[in-house]
């Protein structure tokens, strides 16, 4: 359509068949009718730490760097199901394994990196888990209101909920309510801290 109101034409164009492939991470805000002509909608998960040692062989030698199976699972293991976080990992204990190493990525490599990059085990950063201690350490593990913990956190709302809930809310470590977020039984254990239970916190009145 070109044109507003009663001077509004249309122009017709010749087009080849063609394939429309489209993602999003808000499919709520994709309108129904345009959501329904698409004509096969899937969801998209997480990788499995399998796959991502395949993605993580693959980029080692594409970077011609030697990697052991080992290094490989541990880069994956905290490589938060994603290929994208896994080559990124990958490349930067590839300079500590050529700096501080022998240039062989080897699990002890990538553990060593991963703890210089604060990234651990379960893949959370820095800030996932100063999130989750501000949950338990600051508010007995929740519930608290989101705009508090952005506040905490000396964040934005929007970049709390979209980059630090998603994986965390997926992973078991977060849990939303209608009264705020709350630290799961799993956030205690992964930061050894010891569980507090609704009734260890008191009554109001």
């Amino acid at each position: 359509m070109t044109g507003e109101g009663p001077y509004a034409t249309t122009i017709q164009l010749a087009l080849k068949p063609f394939t429309l492939i489209g993602a999003t991470t808000r499919t709520g805000l994709l309108t129904s009718p345009l959501l329904s002509r698409f004509g096969y909608v899937v969801r998209l998960d997480y990788y499995p730490v399998e796959d991502l040692e395949l993605i993580v062989k693959r980029s080692a030698r594409l970077l011609e760097v030697p990697i052991d199976p080992d290094g490989a699972t541990a880069i994956a293991s905290r490589s938060r199901g994603t290929p994208r976080v896994a080559n990124r990992l990958l490349r930067r204990v590839r300079d500590f394994a050529e700096v501080v190493g022998e240039g062989k990525i080897t699990a002890k490599m990538a553990h060593h990196a991963a703890e210089r990059l604060e990234v651990d085990e379960a893949g959370l950063d820095a800030m996932d888990r100063r999130l989750l201690s501000v949950i338990i350490d600051d508010y007995d593990g929740g519930p608290v209101g989101v705009d508090t913990l952005a506040a905490a956190l000396s964040e934005p709302r929007d970049t709390v909920e979209d980059v630090y809930e998603p994986f965390l809310l997926q992973q078991g470590f977060l849990g939303r309510t209608p009264r705020g977020r709350i630290a799961t039984r799993r956030a205690f254990e992964h930061l050894k801290r010891p569980l507090v239970t609704r009734a260890d916190q008191g009554k109001l009145f």
